[in-house]
């Protein structure tokens, strides 16, 4: 990975399709990826091993966990505690920005 600024907004357009993420850096052990999302979610899953970090940077993002529902908006930053499983509902579109290994 070279040097150099950033801009998501357009690395995300430039992604091949909606929910591919792509880092774009590391920090120590953790991977930051850009996501593009669409309408249509993604199912299930959950990382044993690891916390996982989604930020909204642009759009609207509806988590589920069991038991509860999250919207998220721009500038909100939901964590995703180890071995939970969630999914992004439909309906989700926009920019997430997510950090994990």
């Amino acid at each position: 990975m070279t040097n150099r600024v950033i801009n998501l907004p357009i690395d995300a357009a430039a992604l091949p399709e909606a929910w591919r993420s792509r880092v774009v850096g590391r920090v120590g052990p953790c991977a930051i990826k850009i996501i593009r999302m669409d309408e249509a979610g993604i199912d299930w899953e959950d990382h044993p091993d690891y916390e996982e970090a989604l930020y909204v940077l642009d759009g609207r993002m509806e988590l589920e966990i069991p038991g509860e529902r999250i919207v998220c908006g721009p500038g909100d930053l939901y964590v995703v505690p180890a071995g939970v499983p969630h999914r992004v509902l439909p309906g989700s579109h926009g920019l997430l920005l997510l950090i994990d290994r």
